[in-house]
């Protein structure tokens, strides 16, 4: 079995689980938020201008992205603190075997082992 501090890994993760709450409220809530732009209407405060509409749908649309991949991660993070809590942090889901320190220690919320994550990327 992969040995690894279980309380620093713990400390990472609601770390990181705090940081992409973050990031998803602000780019949600806070103060990056970016309005849903409609273009036929400039009653959000939008330039008539095309080109400054288009850039504005454009962040938003960036910015969706960014939260679906913030929203992505943190239920991976969740997954990784319930596979802790459950004993068996650390251990491919596919295979079984023991995952890297060192990939854990890159990516803490890392589900398979490098083996197995090289065969789910061909």
């Amino acid at each position: 079995m992969a040995q690894f501090d279980s309380a620093m890994v713990r400390e990472r993760l609601f770390a990181e689980r705090d940081r992409l709450q973050n990031d998803i409220y602000d780019l949600t809530q806070g103060s990056g938020a970016v309005l849903p732009v409609d273009p036929a209407s400039d009653s959000h405060g939008m330039a008539s201008d095309q080109a400054d509409d288009a850039d504005a749908v454009s962040d938003a649309e960036r910015n969706q992205a960014i939260v679906r991949n913030s929203q992505a991660l943190l239920v991976q993070v969740n997954e990784a603190l319930t596979r802790l809590d459950a004993g068996i942090y650390g251990i491919c889901v596919n295979c079984g075997k023991d995952i890297a320190p060192r990939r854990l220690e890159a990516l803490p919320y890392a589900t398979l082992c490098i083996d197995c994550q090289a065969a789910a990327e061909r």
